[in-house]
């Protein structure tokens, strides 16, 4: 049986350790693995030619520049996952919000901002929830999230995204859910792992792994997770949740979603991923 070929789309100067993982891996499992590196020269030529050894391209990376070479990649006809789609849609915060409100999905209470501040302040005044966290409507890695307690410290935030983003990117006003911060991955709609954070950080992100704990997906839980899965375009998806009375609240759901909140899971994840995308493979061919 022929080997699958893939894709994989990284972004650093040399390879990092978790796209030799991948290597290895993918080795171990009988796939090829083609690497795409958005930190080298945009060859057009070299890039057509690799990627028409790919039957499906994988994006590793949460920032633009990877994506807009996994942007490309789509504009010469290959499957990337995720879609870019899923960045302009599911991952915009303001849609995904909308999305929950009209299939009954439990999320914070949300506000999107204007682009002025004096209607900002009235705004905030309107929306009246403080602690309110602040979050700009796209980005990566928690950037551009933060929180404030007063409508004074709010504007001192949301100027500092506009002069750190060079510009004014809408800003949304959410709810602040005092919880610990959950995490449940999932690969083509499957629970492969849950994490639950226990922090004195609010955004409870990053950090050393033995920091977290697994917890169960109960009924209730599960019902949410089917009806994101119905919404979502995004294939290896990161889950962020929160309790608010007992009740599971939605916060964000992410594509790109990091593997390493267990080490002794981190090569188990990355083998039933590249799995998952052979089994895509396998599904088009029929």
């Amino acid at each position: 049986m022929a080997r699958t070929t893939i894709g994989f789309i990284t972004n650093h100067r040399f390879l990092a350790d978790e796209d030799k993982k991948f290597l290895r891996i993918a080795k171990k499992v009988g796939i090829n693995l083609v690497i795409f590196n958005a930190a080298e020269k945009f060859d057009i030529k070299e890039l057509k030619k690799k990627a028409k050894k790919c039957q499906i391209i994988f994006n590793d990376e949460a920032d633009y520049l990877a994506l807009e070479l996994a942007k490309s990649l789509e504009v010469f006809g290959c499957k990337v996952i995720e879609i870019s789609k899923a960045f302009y849609y599911t991952e915009d915060k303001w849609l995904l919000y909308l999305h929950c409100l009209k299939n009954k999905i439990p999320v914070p209470k949300t506000t999107l901002l204007s682009t002025d501040f004096v209607s900002i302040k009235k705004e905030l005044k309107d929306f009246n929830q403080f602690p309110v966290v602040l979050k700009r409507i796209e980005g990566f890695h928690g950037d551009f999230v933060d929180k404030a307690d007063d409508i004074k410290e709010a504007v001192v935030i949301i100027k500092r995204f506009w002069e750190k983003g060079e510009d004014r990117f809408p800003i949304l006003a959410q709810e602040f859910i005092d919880s610990y911060s959950y995490r449940v991955m999932t690969i083509g709609g499957e629970v492969v792992q849950t994490a639950v954070k226990k922090s004195d950080n609010w955004k409870a992100t990053g950090g050393s792994a033995s920091r977290f704990w697994k917890f169960k997906v109960d009924k209730e839980l599960r019902a949410i997770l089917n009806k994101i899965k119905k919404i979502t375009d995004i294939v290896i998806c990161g889950i962020d949740l929160a309790k608010k009375d007992g009740h599971w609240i939605l916060i964000e759901v992410n594509a790109e979603p990091s593997f390493k909140f267990f080490d002794s899971e981190y090569n188990l994840v990355i083998e039933k991923t590249l799995k998952h995308l052979r089994s895509l493979v396998s599904k088009k061919k029929r």
